[in-house]
């Protein structure tokens, strides 16, 4: 898995964390491969996905088979039929199935993580902003763009969330001593989930990369008198480490990171990665099915257990209703044109039942980098954008959050020692919806009813009247010029429109 960010080659950009370069027009998205070589007889064990066909069988049930195929349980997902293998025998995807038929497909993770390119790599340096120069409800509010635009400091005075609701970050993990989340960070709901494996060890799930904590402080900083104040700053904060220190989101820790909330009551996810090697991930195409599969499993065990589960959209400037061609993917290699259909789509923002978010800048515009499509976006959220939307309140166009202190940061703001950055994306926009999620979720309402609310109190927004100002940077994938279609209710660049947090909660 991956979060799919701006990244440019002559710019930078980010995971759902966002471009770079203010001055340049971007060109191009890249991600980083791992390298990783599919592993063969000799070389060192990796993990895979196996998929029981019954969708509930315990691995513990095909042990035998498991270990005659030269492999290993890691961790068995029995409620879901999913368990996380390790192996280095050659060929042991095939050796498993001939050894037990009620395996429907074991596929390999290790090369299917993206290094996650984040938006501070180049830039102005490093700032310190005096109090007296951005008042609010804390120091740096005055600088938070995106909230005044979603009506949160409004909805706050009315409610700022209940600290018996729980956000789930799933995500590079959180700085937990970052002294804007530290009031909020609920320990003993927080869990590393590298390797398919919960370890709750406070170390393991520390944020190594900067997108968790930048994305957790849009949810949830608090309201404390330092730096800036989250959407719901009275709710708590898990982190749910997803994504690791070389910026890496592999299936195993994902499926893990669902299940993990599903089972410790964690009422929203904030979601801003896709699945990989595959930007669409192929349900006709056997190896690609079985993470498909395996992930729609663990979010869709999760919805049942009461979790509402919010995610981007993607910063390719694809319509996901209408894909053609994937040119990005596989992310290990090369990529390789391939035309694709409705067949394929991008894990989690087209799994049933998840609200998908797309990004808006400052002037209300869509980002220029966002995805979008008809049935795929549900509502849209401040996410930045440098090109088309800087303004005197946005001068940079980007969204300022938390960042941990020890990770770089060329667009940073200091407030009492304590590091926020800059950054763009559709992973920027999504953790505002889950911030009002929880908000909902403090009155009681169920994730169905959440997802209604966020909905109907939305405010519309018209396609726009010329779409040739999104002309320099058709999709990534096809290079199909973006189009919005639909009316001011609905359509597919906004759905139901920019949220707003004001009227969500009944202001």
């Amino acid at each position: 898995m991956r979060s799919r960010s701006l990244a440019r080659p002559l710019l930078c950009a980010g995971l759902a964390v966002g471009i770079a370069a203010a001055s340049a027009v971007p060109a191009a998205i890249a991600e980083t491969p791992t390298g990783a070589a599919p592993t063969v007889q000799g070389q060192q064990a990796q993990n895979y996905l196996v998929l029981y066909r019954s969708g509930g069988k315990a691995a513990g049930a095909s042990l035998s088979a498991i270990q005659a195929s030269g492999g290993s349980v890691v961790a068995d997902y029995s409620a879901i039929g999913v368990a996380v293998v390790s192996s280095s025998a050659s060929n042991f995807p095939a050796k498993l199935r001939a050894a037990d038929a009620s395996v429907d497909a074991a596929s390999a993770t290790a090369s299917f993580g993206v290094a996650l390119k984040d938006d501070a790599a180049d830039g102005p340096a490093d700032q310190t902003v005096p109090a007296s120069l951005a008042p609010g409800d804390d120091p740096l509010s005055g600088l938070q763009w995106d909230m005044t635009q979603i009506h949160a400091p409004e909805a706050r005075a009315i409610s700022g969330g209940s600290p018996s609701v729980v956000v789930g970050d799933i995500d590079t993990g959180l700085d937990w001593s970052h002294p804007d989340l530290a009031p909020n960070v609920d320990f003993a709901k927080s869990a590393s989930c590298i390797g398919g494996v919960p370890n709750q060890d406070p170390a393991a799930w520390m944020d190594d990369y900067g997108h968790g904590t930048h994305t957790a402080g849009t949810i949830a900083a608090a309201k404390n008198g330092l730096g800036i104040v989250g959407v719901a700053p009275n709710v708590k904060l898990a982190g749910i480490k997803a994504g690791d220190a070389s910026g890496f989101f592999f299936p195993e820790a994902v499926v893990c990171a669902f299940m993990w909330a599903a089972d410790h009551g964690i009422a929203v996810t904030n979601n801003s990665y896709f699945g990989d090697p595959w930007l669409f991930n192929c349900k006709n195409d056997p190896q690609q099915r079985a993470i498909w599969e395996a992930e729609r499993r663990a979010i869709r065990y999760a919805q049942s257990k009461g979790t509402l589960v919010v995610a981007a959209a993607n910063n390719q400037a694809d319509d996901l209703a209408h894909p053609t061609q994937d040119a990005t993917s596989p992310d290990t290699t090369a990529p390789v044109v391939r035309d694709i259909t409705n067949a394929c789509a991008v894990v989690p923002a087209e799994v049933p039942g998840v609200v998908t978010v797309s990004a808006v800048g400052n002037l209300g515009l869509k980002s220029f980098f966002s995805s979008y499509g008809i049935g795929v976006v549900d509502v849209t959220a401040p996410g930045g954008d440098s090109v088309l939307q800087r303004t005197a309140a946005a001068p940079n166009g980007r969204v300022l959050s938390t960042w941990p202190a020890s990770i770089g940061c060329s667009r940073a703001v200091y407030d009492s020692g304590a590091k926020y950055c800059y950054l763009q994306g559709t992973s920027m926009a999504t953790p505002h919806v889950a911030g009002l999620a929880a908000l909902l979720a403090s009155t009681g309402a169920n994730s169905g009813q959440i997802a209604s609310r966020i909905a109907n109190t939305a405010d519309p927004i018209a396609c726009p009247a010329d779409v040739s100002i999104y002309s320099f940077f058709p999709a990534l994938d096809g290079g199909t010029p973006q189009a919005c279609t639909g009316g001011r209710a609905y359509n597919s660049f906004y759905g139901h429109g920019q949220i707003n947090a004001l009227r969500a909660i009944g202001g």
